[in-house]
């Protein structure tokens, strides 16, 4: 097995040379961290937020108890912050770090897969003009006895490293972009949540009609001539 990896390496590295095989190991990186925030976000219940949604609604109503009731069976990493609310955090600025501390666990690994999106086209460029000089020098060599095929063949290992890079960049910033599309969500989620829970509609309405309420008139006579 270990022969065989060895050999592997071997091959990529004579064909495409050291950049080649430096993107090929950056294309591992990237796999295993998609895996990983796959399976993060699989486990946080990332989405997954309908029972969290039912006891907003619920609270939204005045059903503090149904509301409760809804929380306990939600598995979404949000359903703590929302607990705080309910059970009288009133600092809005504190609940929202919560929410964030949370975010910037599922947001780990975002950077090194930005990263290599925006280095992997520019070490492909790297490694053709690398490539390029190396097909030079030996056209050089060759003097007047030139082949072309020795051009042809330094061009086209040139032209490999940028197609790697690119073909490294492309998935890794699709994928970023939709990672940070559902965190994007996820954030919008929990600001309306939580805006619901410390304003309910219930309590507004409430406070509406005790505001909206004229004072009755109060009928005033002159005074009498006898």
């Amino acid at each position: 097995m270990m022969m065989e990896l060895r050999n592997a390496i071997e091959r990529i590295y004579d064909l495409g040379g050291p950049v080649v095989l430096l993107l090929c190991a950056m294309s591992v990186v990237v796999f295993s961290v998609v895996l990983y925030k796959l399976w993060q976000f699989q486990a946080a219940g990332v989405g997954r937020h309908k029972a969290l949604g039912q006891a907003v609604a619920a609270w939204d109503g005045g059903d503090r108890s149904l509301a409760r009731q809804h929380l306990e069976r939600s598995t979404s990493y949000l359903a703590p912050v929302i607990a705080m609310a309910m059970d009288g955090q009133q600092d809005g600025a504190r609940l929202e770090a919560e929410a964030e501390i949370r975010f910037a666990r599922l947001e780990r690994g975002f950077r090194l897969l930005d990263s290599v999106a925006q280095l992997a086209p520019l070490l492909g460029l790297f490694g053709t003009v690398l490539g390029m000089i190396s097909a030079f020098q030996a056209l050089q060599e060759a003097g007047s006895q030139v082949d072309p095929s020795i051009l042809a063949g330094g061009i086209w290992v040139a032209l490999l490293t940028t197609a790697v890079g690119l073909a490294v960049a492309m998935p890794t910033s699709v994928v970023l972009s939709w990672f940070e599309a559902r965190m994007d969500k996820e954030r919008v989620l929990a600001g309306q949540s939580l805006r619901t829970i410390l304003s309910p509609a219930e309590k507004d309405q409430g406070r509406g009609t005790q505001q909206g309420r004229m004072p009755e008139p109060v009928e005033t006579r002159g005074p009498s001539h006898a």
